[in-house]
């Protein structure tokens, strides 16, 4: 945790999610909807919904288990911590893979006709359980242990210009 021990605004939470989202929406999005792969809008928007959940999951795993940040969170300047450190390591493969899956595996419910609905909900009470209590916890970071800190950019090093003197 950083020294400052500072939890995350959800502004920053917000941010880095569509940060995100967008890092990997979007290229899934395009090539689906691309006129080379050939499919249809109806059968697009069907097929890039779980594949946009499945690839969401992996990028999101895998840079937790190994930085405990995204790309969309190092941009808001957060980071996911496991809480309590009690053995000084990061998250590991099977918190992050935990954390990650509570998230992501509710949006490859999105097309089902009742299951997009409960999902809807579930992101909603999700949102909602970062604002309840003092550790801003939503349900993914309850179940995997894990908290959301702040973690300041370094500071950026003044460019050494060498002395063009003779």
């Amino acid at each position: 945790m950083p020294d400052d021990g500072a939890l995350a605004e959800p502004g920053q939470r917000l941010v880095a999610r569509v940060v995100d989202t967008l890092v990997v929406g979007l290229p899934v999005t395009l090539v689906a909807r691309s006129e080379a792969v050939g499919l249809s809008p109806p059968t697009a928007d069907l097929v890039t919904v779980p594949i946009l959940a499945g690839l969401l999951l992996v990028y999101e795993w895998v840079q937790l288990a190994l930085w405990g940040r995204t790309l969309g969170k190092r941009f808001a300047g957060i980071e996911v911590v496991a809480e309590p450190r009690r053995d000084g390591r990061g998250l590991g493969l099977g918190r992050a893979l935990l954390r990650s899956a509570t998230y992501a595996l509710p949006i490859a419910a999105r097309p089902v006709p009742f299951l997009g609905v409960a999902a809807g909900l579930f992101w909603v009470a999700n949102a909602g359980l970062l604002l309840e209590g003092t550790r801003r916890q939503t349900l993914h970071d309850r179940l995997a242990g894990t908290l959301v800190v702040r973690r300041p950019q370094p500071e950026a090093r003044p460019e050494v210009v060498p002395d063009g003197g003779v």
